[in-house]
């Protein structure tokens, strides 16, 4: 059975929870902030939609002024194409024969489309099933410092995209890297020499493609990247405040819950557990941050319950039936648990939004 619709310009708190809620102004505001920034230091702006997977966010950050969409999975940027989106970075390895037919398919009917590599055996896949089709445009990936995927030296980058560039059926696009926070010293070095053995080699390097929300506002420290590429910047959730990007009154994502418990003086059960909150802690020792009761502690989370610690909470505390709203850890992962988000403004329904790209991670 599907949940009760939601009225434009209904009540937020009259509505059945768990259910999360988008601010549409601090949304506008974080997607113009953000874009202002990187407009203000010359950088190419791509956002990145695992935040959202919502096409009509993403066309109003192309309207602001983003130049492309970053995907994460072909399935992802499968559903942006349909929506009309033609500039699309996929930013993970493709291997295996299922995803890259469903790769080439997509090749054939966008023509901005471009993906990521970091191994001569991911070079070698594409290569060889792009070699009777259009080409198909690769970056390498670095590993600047966060420990991720990509390459370990400027030298196994320049190797790559020499490798990459000798392949009649790859385009070589560029450089790409996913760095730690606030890593820009050690990523401009890194950038810097693989650009320097590019130019030496005679290769171009179109993009020079750095990413991440946490440190953003440090891009410009990193001259050698053409553009940025972040996703949480369009909600912000409560890592990002901690990062020191952003505050709880920029947070555009709410969890509305509803208290359904009060077992004892102290603690209370509310109904959003981890198939609502995520059980994603990014160092914080609680599930997130109650607006209403900032002191209090979602110790907790089962499928369906979360536990609420409210032994710091003095006054008045929440009853049963009270709902309340909570900042998620981690944002992203919200988004992948609903079929659908709730916008408002000023506590009033605005619209409600399919999550289009939900589910869809590979």
């Amino acid at each position: 059975m599907e949940r009760p619709a939601i009225s434009i310009g209904a009540d937020i708190y009259s509505l059945s929870t768990p259910l999360p809620l988008i601010d549409e102004d601090r949304l506008a505001s974080n997607i113009s902030r953000v874009q202002s920034y990187m407009d203000a230091h010359g950088l190419a702006f791509r956002p990145h939609i695992k935040t959202h997977k919502i096409p009509s966010i993403a066309k109003a950050q192309l309207a602001a002024g983003a130049r492309g969409i970053n995907c994460q999975k072909i399935t992802e940027a499968e559903v942006f194409a349909d929506a009309g989106f033609e500039d699309l970075l996929i930013t993970f390895n493709i291997i295996g024969g299922e995803k890259l037919e469903r790769l080439a398919a997509l090749n054939e009917r966008i023509n901005g489309l471009k993906v990521v590599a970091d191994s001569e055996v991911t070079v070698s896949g594409l290569s060889s099933y792009f070699a009777n089709g259009k080409p198909l445009m690769v970056l390498v990936e670095c590993d600047t410092g966060g420990g991720r995927c990509g390459v370990q030296t400027p030298q196994a980058a320049a190797a790559l995209a020499t490798l990459i560039a000798c392949s009649e059926s790859l385009i070589f696009a560029g450089l790409l890297t996913y760095p730690k926070p606030n890593g820009e010293e050690q990523t401009e070095a890194f950038l810097s020499e693989a650009l320097a053995l590019l130019k030496s080699s005679g290769l171009e390097c179109p993009i020079v493609s750095n990413g991440g929300t946490p440190s953003l506002f440090n891009a410009h420290l990193v001259p050698s990247a053409t553009e940025h590429r972040a996703g949480t910047y369009a909600y912000n959730d409560r890592a990002m405040v901690r990062a020191g990007h952003a505050s709880l009154d920029d947070c555009a994502m709410h969890i509305l819950a509803t208290v359904v418990s009060r077992p004892t003086p102290d603690r209370a059960v509310i109904d959003a557990g981890s198939k609502a909150l995520t059980s994603d802690l990014l160092g914080f020792s609680d599930y997130g941050h109650i607006v209403e009761y900032p002191d209090a502690v979602i110790t907790g989370l089962s499928e369906e319950h979360g536990t609420i610690d409210l032994s710091r909470v003095a006054g008045q505390r929440p009853d049963i039936g009270d709902k309340i709203r909570i900042v998620p850890n981690h944002t992203c992962v919200v988004s992948n648990l609903f079929d659908a988000m709730t916008f408002h403004r000023d506590g009033v329904v605005t619209r409600v939004e399919p999550v289009a790209a939900r589910g869809l991670v590979w």
